[in-house]
């Protein structure tokens, strides 16, 4: 019996064994190891401190997202040697593999700031864990005055635009509340605008001059004062907050770094079209486990998975990789008030304004706020538990498309 070996049961893992599992010959297992018993749709987390969605809403037994005869072995991974084609579990167990994919994702680490992991008894909050965004729920529930700081504390994050969605949708949440005017919100980024993409940047920050929200770039969070509730930058800038929500720096999991197979930051060198990883035999990596120049999002994993399943079935053929990832992200970016906008890019081409998935006919119009964008974006959901994690076909294509976008004279 040969051995496909996912680690990893997230989204990314999860599409990769329910796609594989029914594709492979009988002499193929598919084995899934994560140790979570549970699975969380995480773009709800963003939803969640605003009591926009319930938590039984957003979390499924683990073994419920896999399909018939995918194996889930449900441990910690202690390390991964690819001269012997062997991961070790946290209780010393191994296990072999002929391929492998890497596909655990990121993991926030609060720890690589200082005093950052004081919390939320220092008024410290994070929306990126379920833990963490039922405590931002109740300090949101309990903040009536004073200002509001959200900090990126370094890039790559999951989902770039959720920093400002969370802002667009406190705004709103303020509002509501009848005390927006009592509250001033901040965004602090290491970018030096919005965002990353020209155009989507002149967009975004104009929404953000538009809803009254302060936009401080460029800002390297180099400590977290407690005592004196201030981020302090390493060019000595100062930022004083009265509620501090904090995208810490994202990092890969802790086997990448213990096996010496990542970066810096624990992302694994990843060829940027098939997907192997760079300097690993069989094994492949997938989501946001990968060092690639793609936003780490839902959207670019699903894509991922429709290239990496081609690639994967042809290296188990011993045939040429075929397909080719083009960094391909599709983003719902909600704005408030019912709103939402539409970006699609890739490693190439920046979000431009048009319409998707069809050219002149949408329904979605791209860099434009619409109330059936955010339709859009609470559809996701279902189709995510139905569709998406269970490795059904989509009809979208992985590529992204140029026809029904309005190029942009630079």
């Amino acid at each position: 019996m040969k051995t496909l070996l996912i680690l990893g049961g997230g989204t990314a893992g999860t599409m990769m064994a329910n796609k594989l599992v029914d594709q492979l010959d009988r002499q193929w297992q598919v084995v899934v190891v994560d140790p979570e018993r549970d699975h969380i749709y995480q773009p709800g987390l963003l939803f969640l401190p605003f009591g926009a969605i319930r938590e039984e809403k957003m979390v499924r037994e683990r073994k419920q997202t896999f399909r018939k005869n995918v194996i889930w072995k449900r441990t910690a991974i202690r390390q991964m040697d690819p001269k012997t084609k062997q991961v070790e579990f946290e209780d010393g167990s191994t296990h072999p593999y002929d391929v492998a994919i890497i596909a655990t994702g990121t993991r926030i680490r609060p720890d690589m700031t200082p005093g950052l992991e004081a919390g939320p008894a220092a008024g410290i909050h994070d929306f990126y864990t379920l833990t963490g965004a039922k405590a931002l729920q109740q300090a949101l529930k309990g903040f009536n005055h004073g200002r509001l700081v959200l900090n990126v504390v370094e890039m790559p994050i999951k989902c770039p635009v959720a920093p400002l969605e969370f802002l667009f949708l406190a705004d709103d949440y303020f509002k509501r509340r009848g005390i927006r005017e009592q509250v001033e919100l901040v965004y602090a980024t290491p970018l030096d605008a919005a965002f990353t993409k020209p155009y989507a940047a002149k967009k975004l920050g104009y929404l953000l001059e538009e809803k009254g929200i302060h936009l401080e770039t460029e800002y390297m969070t180099c400590e977290v004062d407690t005592a004196n509730q201030r981020m302090v930058s390493y060019d000595e800038r100062q930022v004083g907050f009265d509620l501090l929500v904090s995208v810490p720096t994202h990092s890969g999991a802790a086997f990448i770094a213990d096996s010496g197979l990542g970066n810096e930051l624990d992302f694994v060198p990843t060829d940027r079209h098939s997907l192997k990883a760079s300097d690993l035999e069989d094994v492949f990596v997938l989501g946001d486990a990968t060092d690639l120049p793609a936003s780490k999002a839902g959207s670019v994993a699903h894509f991922q998975a429709e290239i990496l399943t081609e690639n994967v079935l042809a290296h188990i053929n011993g045939q040429a990789l075929p397909a080719a990832f083009d960094g391909h992200a599709n983003c719902f970016v909600e704005t408030g008030a019912g709103k939402a906008m539409l970006i699609d890019f890739n490693y190439e081409i920046e979000p431009l304004p048009g319409h998707f998935p069809l050219a002149k006919l949408g329904p979605f119009r791209l860099m434009h706020e619409s109330r059936i964008n955010h339709w859009g974006k609470l559809a996701f959901r279902p189709i995510y538990w139905h569709a998406l994690l269970p490795g059904r076909h989509i009809p979208l294509s992985p590529h992204m498309q140029i026809s029904g976008k309005q190029i942009i004279a630079s």
